[in-house]
């Protein structure tokens, strides 16, 4: 199990091309008027879903995932590939990224700043829970290119060097299509939600497929695919606890 590997569940795959979409395109000021995104909100979360990760490699692992969140505060995750093995249990915090490896006892500690230097991708708590919960990347602003195509609105943002690129549905309000990409490095998250369904009055995407492509340390850009399939979630109000001890 490599870096890459540990990391996995944050990442994966880009939604190739679909049907072809009639284009309806308003001005900037007429599709701010009726753009609502809906942006998930929770206390505490715990989830489980199983996981499947492909690396550049071709090797591909099969597991569990176990997630716990504090609304904009920490995210703790543990992989387990079966048996009841934890093979891997990280946490993400404000201020940094720690990943540890059960199997290989490798341990990964990290700053988001030392992360980008370490990887060529920038990343933040913020973007990982607007990445599991659909969420836009950021508040829009006038600064912001947003217009209407058919069904979806089409969303670039710009933020300290690095473009987002989002296709929010109509309907729901949700990020379908999330690609990053950055003037300064080669690192890319990408990110589809196939579909929604209801959790407690809000839409939720059940299903997340991600890509991750992160640099090593020759400058290469390695791939590391994910398939995220949710299949019981909970919303709590009480404290739930984030262990990272080993």
């Amino acid at each position: 199990m490599n870096k890459h590997f540990l990391l996995g569940f944050m990442a994966v795959i880009l939604l190739l091309a679909g049907c072809a979409k009639k284009t309806s395109i308003y001005s900037s000021d007429e599709a701010m008027k009726e753009f609502t995104p809906s942006y998930f909100d929770y206390h505490y979360l715990s989830a489980k879903a199983r996981v499947v990760m492909e690396e550049q490699s071709g090797k591909t692992t099969r597991g569990t995932l176990n997630l716990r969140a504090k609304r904009d505060s920490i995210i703790w995750f543990s992989i387990s590939p079966g048996l009841g093995i934890e093979a891997a249990r990280g946490v993400i915090t404000r201020e940094d990224i720690r990943v540890f490896d059960r199997i290989n006892n490798k341990a990964i500690n990290l700053t988001f700043n030392q992360f980008q230097n370490t990887y060529g991708l920038k990343l933040s708590l913020d973007l990982f829970e607007n990445v599991l919960f659909a969420n836009i990347p950021y508040g829009v602003s006038y600064r912001d290119r947003l217009i209407r195509v058919g069904k979806t609105f089409e969303l670039t943002q710009r933020r300290d060097g690095i473009t987002y690129e989002s296709v929010i549905g109509v309907q729901h309000g949700k990020v379908t299509e999330l690609a990053t990409a950055s003037r300064f490095h080669k690192g890319k998250l990408s990110a589809s939600y196939p579909e929604f369904e209801d959790l407690d009055g809000q839409p939720y995407a059940y299903k997340i497929l991600l890509e991750l492509l992160m640099e090593n340390a020759s400058s290469d850009v390695q791939s590391t695919l994910v398939n995220l399939e949710f299949n019981k979630v909970e919303l709590q109000d009480s404290p739930l606890s984030f262990p990272y001890n080993f």
